[in-house]
């Protein structure tokens, strides 16, 4: 099994959630970092260690992003990182993972389901190095609902929802590069 180090200059996480029940409100983590241990002709052994910094979060709006990283929310400050590992890879089809494991978000830990699509490999030659790279994508996504994760701070609208949805998509887009 190769080791593959997930590149953080071209890996995002990003996530998206109702906003007053009427709109979708995206935003993404733009520090992310692991590395995923695999073999393309035998995926099924493949294992996977994520981390992903929390004060990181971009939404575009300031006023969100910094109510987002209080106590009310993420609490970055308290809880600086989002992890997952994996505990086993089942192989869907071709080029597509399903992979089961354990994210920690705020502190709390559940069992997910990543449904992994694969793309790959692609080398290019580096003239400055001198080096050759190799390199593979992976777009994983999954629905957590975020009061599992501790995650709680809403409040009620006049119509019977709610200012913040309990369902959250994650989508990370990762580039994992060989380690020589």
């Amino acid at each position: 099994m190769s080791k593959w180090n997930i590149d953080p200059e071209h890996t995002v996480a990003e996530f998206s959630v109702r906003h007053m029940m009427v709109s979708w409100v995206h935003g993404q983590f733009n520090s992310c970092s692991g590395t995923i241990v695999f073999d393309p002709a035998d995926m099924a052994n493949a294992s996977v260690e994520a981390e992903i910094e929390t004060a990181g979060l971009y939404t575009g709006v300031g006023r969100r992003d910094n109510h987002l990283k209080s106590s009310d929310f993420f609490d970055v400050e308290k809880f600086p990182r989002i992890t997952f590992k994996s505990t086993r890879v089942e192989v869907a089809a071709l080029n597509h993972l399903k992979a089961f494991g354990s994210l920690t978000i705020h502190g709390v830990t559940r069992e997910v389901v990543l449904d992994v699509l694969l793309t790959g490999p692609s080398s290019f030659f580096d003239d400055d190095e001198k080096k050759t790279y190799t390199s593979y994508g992976f777009r994983a996504t999954t629905d957590v609902n975020r009061e599992d994760f501790g995650l709680k701070w809403n409040l009620e609208i006049d119509n019977g929802g709610f200012m913040v949805g309990k369902h959250i998509r994650l989508v990370i887009n990762v580039e994992a590069d060989l380690i020589d």
